[in-house]
């Protein structure tokens, strides 16, 4: 190990991540990966990287790093102050540090993560060809801890203007439309609880993580007494527990689960649910 970068202050919780590992539910391992997949492959782009290279996912408080070699950076995600040393730095532009500088990713001012791209890809160890910390099935590398030494699969230093085009800062609101397409257990919720779903506005609790959004708010009656066996669950179900507070779940989901899945979101509100803060406003759209 060369340790191109240390980890001065981890912050709340910062992991490598990259595309993940799919396609391997059939033994009980989720596909893991970058939650905001746009945000990490605007990352990658911004400094020249493949989309499949790993970055550093930092979660709403930020985090502290110094370069051990000469690096190039690029900060996307959740919209933050970037400081190298004391001196600002642009967010979601390439930059440059020197041998020792330090690297300040600053508290999101909305949604939730940061990527943190470096010229190269960042390193770890493979698990099923892929790089991402899975925080369920504990497979990939941990979460970055204070003294940490991160290395650079190929830490080439190239000029910025060989990179990506600088990118604008994103903003994520406090109230979500989630677009959701029934089944397949819809039938498990009364009537009316499915007819309310559209009308009724939930929030992100503080509880939610890298495995799921939990939500709270007038709960869902189930419509049926008995149990469910386990089954599959996909990226984007929504899970109605007996509390009738729905989980939305992302890419640490469990495969299966013993709950009603009333349906699964789209995409984009698999990404928007990804930067939802605690306190966000929910609403659901139903899908024709």
């Amino acid at each position: 190990m060369t340790g191109e970068i240390e980890v001065v202050a981890s912050g709340v919780l910062t992991t490598i991540q990259d595309l993940g590992r799919p396609g391997h539910a059939h033994l009980g391992v989720p596909r893991s990966g970058a939650l905001d997949g746009s945000a990490h492959r605007l990352a990658n782009g911004l400094v020249g990287n493949p989309a499949s290279s790993a970055t550093l996912e930092v979660t709403a408080l930020g985090c502290v790093l110094r370069a051990r070699a000469r690096i190039t950076v690029a900060i996307t995600g959740a919209p933050c102050e970037v400081h190298v040393g004391s001196v600002a730095a642009p967010w979601g532009a390439p930059v440059r540090l020197g041998v020792g500088q330090f690297l300040h990713v600053g508290p999101a001012t909305s949604g939730v993560r940061t990527y943190v791209a470096v010229r190269g890809g960042i390193d770890g160890p493979l698990a099923l060809g892929s790089r991402a910390a899975d925080l369920l099935s504990g497979l990939g590398p941990r979460p970055l801890a204070d003294g940490d030494l991160v290395d650079v699969v190929d830490s080439l230093d190239l000029p910025p203007t060989r990179f990506g085009r600088p990118a604008a800062p994103a903003h994520y609101p406090g109230e979500i439309e989630l677009s959701i397409t029934l089944g397949p257990r819809h039938g498990w919720l009364t009537a009316d609880a499915v007819a309310r779903m559209a009308g009724t506005t939930f929030t992100v609790a503080d509880r939610s993580n890298r495995v799921g959004i939990r939500l709270a708010g007038p709960a869902l009656a189930h419509g049926r007494a008995d149990e469910l066996a386990s089954e599959g669950i996909v990226l984007g179900a929504v899970q109605v527990p007996p509390d009738g507070q729905p989980v939305v779940f992302l890419n640490d989901h469990p495969t299966t689960g013993g709950y009603p899945v009333i349906g699964v979101i789209d995409a984009p509100g698999i990404a928007a649910a990804a930067q939802a803060r605690p306190g966000t406003t929910v609403r659901f759209r139903i899908a024709p």
